[in-house]
């Protein structure tokens, strides 16, 4: 793959190498004169990608060059009009011949831009009916993510837990309750979904999308339209757009390294392979690194590339094929063991900022079965996902206001998932020795076999799970767009399968730095005694856990929106989906526990420990379920638009989110037990933008029934309630310049509570291991979300091309779980950084959580007691500083 990559690009930079040294800047001539100018930013730097028209006149067109200059021929009189992504318009008459200095002023948090998410009218931001955020390409290098997540956090209304990692993070959209994942928002790449479902088990949708060079921006919708233009997506649609192709020749080659041992390398390419008709795009990225919580391994090891050409139809339309290739290895992060509740502390070395439980101490694991052979599985592995995306994409102007636009997508999924997961709250060594009935412990280092003395231990899982996944969609809808309507009918269809296979171990670790895997004997009998040892080369639990199953989906989903002008100024959006969705799959029987007691065939006598005594297998019988959703989406909304610069907008909307895997997988031989999940909001909407200044705040009131909370517990099963809740808010965006300063912040207010959540919870005792007992949340806070979050970015040029910013992350207090009796206490996070500019270079230092703050992001969702002096929290990742240099040519 790496020669074929190579060959490609080095065939690219051949053709644009030909072509540029006899081409100019793209025009479409007329009997006119020619008209040169330069195109610049405030700061006099070129702006590469501009585009120059003549007002009323679609057939004229010129792009700026990387030195942003261009040719155009027009007719003294005309107006040009020169827009670019991320800068305001600019109108200019053509007074002479004189070549043309137009300066070009930031477009305020983008609200003069065309947008295309969330409606099938492209409109400016400014006038969309929608809550919608969006970042272009110079905007996501400035924030400088370290992940996908790591960019949505921006998002006000989008509390994104980041602390997993790059891959595996939750994000909750306005306070919806969820066990985590992307459970109520759809994540696209170029208008399709990375996968149709973002809330598989184990399957959180940012595992399939890696933010590069290749990505042109960012646009993301909250609540609002959602539920009309995708599946399964009342809380938001987040669309990654991908760069394509210009007349120009241009790229980014970027370097990246880090105090975590992080090096990266980013390139982009783009051009003409036929002038004014067909243009290519490719890049991608390669990156390894240690990781801020450092296992002793590469825990982050891979990369993508993506490519696409595109093909312009004589401009009444075009095609564009796209392809995307990611292979990458990623360290998954999970709760930790801590102390203080109020001021959380690490325990007996455990560093809360950058200690893990993963460790190349333990990285293999090989697990002998009950049907023969051994498991075995490499830690380093992480979150190891294969995915293979083919898109094609075509438009047609038909004339007469008529169009057509035909999406589709398809989708080839490999995963490997391996992970250490928290289970009970570590002890000493002698209360763990003692729980095991073990008289006289003798702990030893599995690796070395020296006699140890732990503080503390822990029965950690070993988590692993294999899914085979693939996905082909296809979005076609029909537009007819005149002066005053805007009409369009679509129909969309989705096939998808998911395959999943899971094998669960615990083993027994040192709480520590650099934790040790641990063998334990009792040393108060002969060795090989019946029962003596606790552990099995360090395995507490032998396959304590098997699952087989399979979760289906056809969609057949039928949409329509009219965006209707009822004059100039006002503007009205009804969008209606009806979705006739067929659910289907299976789950194997996972055998009863069994022990390897009469088994020689390894070469051990098993008799001697209690590690194989809960080993499982799966297999037939097989349960099959089938199950069917029809329902009906909608929206109405309605835009005021107050003057050039000031709109409000109203909208109302009824969504709703099918089943998940898991609850499905829970309740597969009682499926009348669960419902989709219906989220209706009502929103009310004010944009602002001056020259200097730019606002956008949105209140929403909304209710939700039927939400399903099915975290997976440390012994695989699930907790398999369903509740609903309310909340109030509201999300505010706001940006100031002035002269070299600039203010930057997001900020969301919210009172999320559970509703309808009472009833009768599993509370074993000493006496009665089946015992239940009552409880009742109503007006509880939702677990995991707090009131008030957001973030407060200033900047200073000190030059015009030095930048440097602060950028202050505030979390609010919120609650563990839903019975709001662990308290998550509020936290800061300071970050700062520094950008220079030296002509087509850009020199970046980026730094994260300067004051190694410990924020706790989520307690341990695997267990359901309540925390003791020492308990399981997932806190954010400690200091971090990032170089970054970037040629643009």
């Amino acid at each position: 793959m790496k020669r074929s990559l190579l060959f490609i690009l080095c065939l690219c930079l051949l053709i644009n190498a030909t072509q540029a040294a006899s081409s100019k800047p793209s025009v479409h001539q007329q009997a006119n004169g020619n008209i040169t100018g330069t195109v610049v930013d405030k700061a006099g730097q070129p702006i590469l990608g501009a585009t120059i028209t003549i007002k009323g006149d679609k057939t004229a067109i010129a792009s700026s060059d990387k030195t942003g200059k261009f040719t155009l021929t027009v007719a003294i009189g005309k107006t040009l009009v020169i827009t670019a992504v991320s800068y305001k318009p600019v109108e200019v008459v053509v007074a002479d011949n004189t070549a043309l200095n137009v300066v070009l002023v930031d477009d305020l948090m983008e609200l003069n831009t065309v947008v295309v998410t969330g409606s099938t009218n492209p409109v400016r931001k400014l006038e969309a009916s929608v809550a919608l955020t969006s970042f272009g390409s110079k905007a996501i290098e400035q924030l400088a993510p370290t992940s996908t997540a790591d960019l949505l956090k921006h998002v006000p209304g989008f509390l994104v837990e980041a602390s997993g990692g790059e891959v595996g993070n939750n994000l909750f959209a306005r306070g919806i309750p969820a066990a985590g994942g992307y459970q109520f928002v759809t994540i696209e790449e170029d208008g399709m979904p990375v996968f149709e479902d973002g809330e598989l088990q184990f399957g959180n949708a940012d595992n399939w999308i890696r933010v590069d060079e290749t990505t042109a921006r960012l646009e993301a919708v909250r609540g609002g339209s959602g539920s009309i233009f995708a599946n399964n997506a009342p809380g938001g649609l987040i669309n990654f757009i991908s760069k394509t192709g210009t007349d120009d020749f241009a790229g980014t080659f970027k370097l990246s390294t880090g105090t975590d041992g992080l090096f990266r390398t980013d390139l982009n390419l783009s051009g003409p392979l036929i002038k004014d008709k067909l243009f290519y795009d490719i890049g991608g990225f390669y990156r390894v690194e240690n990781g801020v919580r450092d296992p002793g391994y590469k825990g982050n090891d891979g990369g993508q590339v993506k490519m696409n050409l595109k093909y312009v139809l004589d401009s009444t339309g075009y095609v564009k094929v796209s392809y995307k290739h990611l292979d990458d290895k990623d360290l998954f992060l999970l709760p930790i063991p801590l102390t203080g509740s109020t001021d959380p502390k690490g325990v007996n070395g455990f560093n809360p900022n950058t200690s893990t439980f993963a460790s190349s101490n333990y990285s293999q694991i090989s697990v002998p079965q009950l049907g023969g052979g051994y498991f075995t599985r490499n830690l380093e592995d992480g979150i190891h996902p294969i995915v293979n995306a083919y898109g094609m994409e075509f438009n047609k102007n038909l004339g007469s206001g008529f169009s057509i636009d035909n999406n589709m997508k398809y989708t080839n999924i490999n995963m490997q998932y391996t992970a250490i997961f928290p289970g009970d709250t570590p002890q000493t060594g002698a209360a763990f020795a003692a729980s095991n009935s073990i008289a006289d412990p003798l702990y030893t280092n599995v690796n070395t076999g020296a006699v140890v003395n732990p503080a503390y231990v822990a029965n950690v899982g070993f988590w692993a799970i294999n899914k085979q996944m693939e996905n082909f969609a296809n979005n076609m809808s029909f537009s007819y767009k005149n002066k005053w309507l805007t009409v369009s009918a679509g129909y969309y269809y989705s096939s998808f399968t998911s395959n999943q296979y899971w094998n669960w171990s615990n083993i027994l670790v040192s709480v520590e730095q650099h934790p040790q895997l641990l063998n334990l004997v009792n040393n108060a009998v002969p060795a090989g005694s019946p029962n003596s040892s606790v552990t099995y080369n360090g395995i507490t639990d032998m396959s304590f856990l098997t699952r087989q199953s399979q979760f289906s989906g056809t969609l057949n989903d039928f949409f329509g929106d009219a965006q209707i002008k009822a004059n100039p100024d006002l503007t009205f959006d009804l969008g209606l989906r009806y979705s006739s969705d067929r659910y289907n799959g299976y789950n194997a029987t996972e055998s009863a526990a069994h022990s390897l007691d009469n088994n020689t065939s390894f070469g051990y006598d098993f008799t001697q420990t209690t590690a194989d005594n809960s080993s499982t297998t799966v297999g037939g019988p097989y349960y099959y379920w089938k199950y069917k959703v029809s329902r009906l989406s909608t929206s109405l909304a309605a835009n005021y638009k107050i003057s050039e610069d000031m709109s409000m907008y109203a909208r109302y909307s009824n969504g709703f989110r099918s089943p998940d895997e898991a609850t499905y997988y829970s309740n597969a031989t009682d499926l009348s037990a669960i419902k989709s999940t219906g989220v209706i909001q009502y929103e009310l909407g004010y944009k602002y933008e001056s020259n200097n200044f730019a606002l956008f705040a949105n209140g929403f009131y909304m209710t939700m029934d039927n939400i399903p909370f099915n975290d997976v517990l440390a012994d695989g099963t699930s907790t398999n309630q369903f509740a609903g809740a309310k909340n109030i808010g509201v999300e505010i965006e706001g940006e100031y310049h002035a002269g070299p300063f600039n203010l930057t912040l997001n900020a969301t207010i919210q009172n999320p509570t559970l509703t309808n959540f009472s009833g009768t919870t599993s509370a074993p005792t000493a006496t009665n291991p089946n015992a239940t007992a009552p409880f009742d949340y109503n007006g509880n806070s939702v677990e995991r979300i707090p009131k008030f979050y957001g973030t407060i970015r200033p900047g200073y040029n000190i030059t015009k091309n030095l930048l440097m910013y602060v950028e202050l992350d505030h979390f609010g207090q919120k609650y563990a779980d839903n019975a709001n009796l662990d308290i998550l206490p509020k936290f800061d996070v300071l970050n700062a950084g520094l950008a220079l500019k030296v002509k087509q270079m850009r020199f970046a230092l980026d730094l994260s959580n300067i004051t190694n703050t410990v924020g706790l992001t989520e307690g341990n969702p695997r267990i359901t007691t309540a925390s003791g002096p020492i308990y399981y929290a997932r806190p954010i990742e400690g200091r971090f500083g990032k170089l970054s240099a970037a040629f643009n040519f």
